[in-house]
């Protein structure tokens, strides 16, 4: 690239990268206004330096989970790009709650008793992306839900104060996501995560279909798997102009970062999904390694049944 052109490497940011780049760039482009400005993304990931080759179950899931796959975004200041734009970007908020322990252990590079090292996931995993989803959305909900919507929750949290002292446990407030936005393009971190942001939030099937089929096609590929899951809702012809999107990304720390999109033009580019997105989602989703491979879910696996 040219001699003027600023890099900036975000590595080791874990899964949430994506987005902190994003915000990179768009810091960038504020301090260089009104100097118009191009932003090339690229965001991937590498197996290789974690590749585990211990024993510790808490540390193969990684072996399985995450895949190898990269995306490329191109961001522009440039009025003049107006007409080209498939999105344009109106929120962004950064949370991260390594202050807290349990959120800092539950997924991290140790060694294990045997001096293996590798990536450690915990089953302490899915609350620590909810309670960091949590403290996203205090700043995120504010800047884009309608002023009803935002009356009905503060309503709603006055009625619990207010009978909290007949409750043992204060009761959790029921948000509707979809009142802000269109769709939801959320990282396709695990099937764990999936399961608990769609139970906590009250979102259908539907919401969570796109990084359902992206885990089950492509695995988690990091800071990229975002983008495959918002490639999935292009090619099955959902975006459409004046839409709203809510991305949002969990990564290690424990870092949940989200922005809204809204959708500006065309939206019709299957990408990586152009040779397959037709039999997506299948009636049903079998395991083919789960029968060869699953004498590594015994309690003390018998080496004589190793296929390796």
């Amino acid at each position: 690239m040219r001699e003027d052109v600023a890099a900036y490497n975000l590595s080791g940011m874990g899964c949430s990268a994506t987005l902190v780049a994003v915000d990179v760039a768009r810091n960038a482009m504020r301090a260089r206004s009104p100097r118009p400005v191009v932003a090339l993304v690229v965001s991937t990931e590498s197996l290789a330096p974690l590749w585990y080759a211990g024993k510790d179950r808490t540390m193969m899931l990684g072996q399985c989970l995450f895949r190898c796959g990269g995306a490329a975004v191109l961001l522009s200041s440039d009025p003049a790009h107006r007409g080209r734009a498939k999105m344009e970007l109106r929120r962004l908020v950064r949370a991260t709650t390594a202050a807290s322990d349990d959120a800092y252990s539950c997924i991290m590079q140790r060694e294990d008793d045997d001096g293996f090292l590798g990536a450690s996931i915990s089953k302490a995993l899915p609350k620590a992306a909810l309670r960091a989803f949590a403290a996203n959305l205090k700043r995120l909900l504010p800047r884009v839900l309608p002023a009803m919507e935002i009356a009905r929750l503060a309503a709603d949290l006055a009625w619990q104060n207010l009978l909290q002292w007949r409750r043992r446990g204060q009761a959790k407030l029921k948000i509707n996501l979809k009142a802000g936005v269109d769709h939801i393009c959320l990282h396709a971190g695990g099937v764990a995560v999936i399961d608990a942001v769609k139970k906590s939030f009250g979102l259908e099937e539907r919401d969570v279909e796109p990084s359902r089929m992206t885990l089950h096609r492509w695995g988690n590929t990091s800071a990229s798997s975002v983008w495959y899951v918002l490639s999935y809702m292009e090619a099955k012809g959902r975006l459409r102009r004046g839409d709203k999107v809510l991305m949002v990304t969990f990564g290690s720390g424990f870092k949940c970062n989200s922005c809204v999109w809204e959708v500006a033009g065309d939206m019709a580019d299957k990408g990586s999904w152009a040779d397959c997105i037709d039999a997506y989602p299948p009636e049903s989703k079998p395991n083919p390694f789960l029968e060869k491979f699953a004498w590594v879910n015994d309690e003390v696996a018998d080496e004589s049944a190793s296929p390796f």
